[in-house]
């Protein structure tokens, strides 16, 4: 990934909008989904080159992408482990809760903290929340569901 700092976007057909990134350094800060870019965005940049080609059809999980996590700790264990959840596999949100250490899938304040994580998720495909199939996602609902298209979900 580029070592650039600054925010880059690209028009996407396959989602019908753009996929905006803000990076500093080697570090994503956010993604997001905008009908119209940020007017100081500049469209080269490696990630999304690769985001390009996974909504194309190429496997990639993202993995070795660095997401700056400014969020309270409970939700930074949530994001975190969803990047266990393998390309093309879902979980509920109980499952979900389930596999984060320190959660209780019994209890309706932890299930709560993961919804949260997932709504405010601030780098949605990267930290893939689409993959939870009953969770909400910090990605516009229509993006969430193109995305579990391109994995088969």
């Amino acid at each position: 990934m580029s070592a650039d700092a600054g925010i880059y976007a690209r028009e996407s057909t396959v989602l019908g909008r753009h996929v905006q990134i803000g990076v500093a350094g080697e570090r994503v800060l956010a993604v997001s989904f905008p009908d119209r870019p940020d007017e100081q965005a500049e469209s080269d940049h490696s990630l999304l080159d690769r985001i390009e080609a996974y909504l194309g059809g190429e496997r990639d999980d993202f993995a070795d992408v660095t997401v700056a996590l400014t969020v309270p700790t409970d939700r930074r264990s949530v994001l975190e482990t969803l990047r266990e959840i393998p390309y093309g596999n879902a979980v509920t949100v109980e499952q979900l809760t389930r596999m984060t250490a320190g959660l209780d899938p019994e209890s309706d304040g932890d299930r709560e903290t993961v919804r949260t994580a997932l709504a405010e998720n601030p780098a949605p495909l990267l930290l893939p929340d689409h993959r939870v199939r009953d969770g909400p996602s910090g990605a516009p609902s229509d993006v969430a569901d193109q995305l579990r298209r391109v994995e088969g979900l």
